[in-house]
């Protein structure tokens, strides 16, 4: 999968064009992290299209890892090679470290305080509600995705399914929805380009 220039002609000037973004981008990634790496790098920098950030998050959900640091490697990488991988990646991770370890240490002061769990629970509501409203937003994008809007629907109810209700551990849910959602693209892939042929052009 590779970023059209012609669709979008934003991209990043510099590896510390892309340190300091990503940085800017963990920084407000507060549970909501969804969101955020969706409205930064699609709507605000316009680094890619809406249709080409569901791809390269679908990659980035089922490598190993934190999804937006395998999508942060793959933006760095894709540009400025294994620097702008590794620019990306500090971005990630450095101003978060320091917040992550000043708001441990005062936490650990205040855990056991009901106003404290009272604002973790709210905290993880308004994650969800921003996760969903992401997830809605980008709902749109299915409609050029060469499985069609219907599979894609199928897939998501039964990977809800699977994993909520049945409870089935992921990996079983990747190989075998992934696999069908894979087996269905490569078959629609084909049927396109034999259809694409001159000769067989109506």
């Amino acid at each position: 999968m590779t970023l059209s220039t012609s669709e979008n002609n934003c991209q990043p000037r510099s590896r510390t064009d892309l340190f300091l973004s990503f940085s800017i981008l963990a920084l407000q990634g507060f549970g909501g992290v969804l969101a955020i790496v969706q409205r930064e790098l699609v709507e605000k920098r316009r680094w890619m299209t809406r249709e080409q950030f569901v791809e390269e998050w679908a990659v980035a959900q089922v490598m190993p890892g934190p999804n937006v640091v395998n999508l942060s490697l793959m933006i760095g990488g894709r540009y400025f090679g294994l620097s702008g991988a590794l620019a990306a990646l500090a971005g990630m991770l450095a101003a978060p470290l320091a917040v992550v370890l000043l708001l441990a240490f005062f936490y650990g002061k205040v855990a056991d305080a009901a106003w404290a769990q009272a604002a973790l629970r709210g905290m993880g509501m308004v994650s969800a509600g921003l996760i969903a409203a992401t997830g809605i937003k980008l709902m749109a994008a299915l409609a050029r995705n060469v499985m069609g809007w219907r599979m894609c629907a199928l897939l998501a109810t039964a990977t809800f399914v699977a994993i909520a209700w049945l409870r089935w551990p992921l990996a079983w849910v990747l190989l075998g929805l992934g696999g069908t959602g894979f087996a269905w693209a490569y078959r629609r892939l084909g049927e396109s380009s034999v259809s694409d042929e001159p000769g067989n052009a109506p």
